[in-house]
């Protein structure tokens, strides 16, 4: 079993769910990518990643349901969940939280701080 931490991200912009990859993965986390909240949510259970990274504006579910049923389910609820999207409204960010998100990361991104965010949702599990 390794230690290296999984990272689901779910993004439906294939550009940045590429961006993010490679960014995640050249810090040293495996990256498991789904291309909707629907998709995210059966990988996340399936392979109950160490985090979720996820778009908020998604077909099929979007990252505010994705966080919601992530928290629903014993399965899951332990999984932090990171908002990493281009809305930038006051009320955008409060929705994440009160969905269940741990953090919200505005797009664009910092790498470095995407990175950090990530580590420290690990180390509140």
């Amino acid at each position: 079993m390794s230690d290296t931490p999984t990272v689901l991200v779910a993004d439906d912009d294939r550009d940045i769910l590429d961006i993010v990859t490679f960014r995640l993965e050249r810090s040293g986390f495996k990256v498991i990518r789904a291309s909707d909240g629907r998709e995210a949510h059966e990988l996340a259970v399936k392979h109950r990643p160490d985090v979720v990274v996820t778009d908020v504006m998604m077909p099929h579910m979007d990252g505010y349901e994705l966080a919601k049923a992530l928290r629903s389910d014993p399965a899951t609820s332990h999984i932090p969940v990171i908002v990493l999207t281009a809305l930038s409204q006051e009320e955008d960010a409060a929705r994440a939280f009160e969905s269940g998100a741990v953090d919200f990361v505005r797009k664009p991104f910092s790498p470095l701080e995407l990175k950090a965010r990530v580590q420290a949702a690990l180390q509140r599990r």
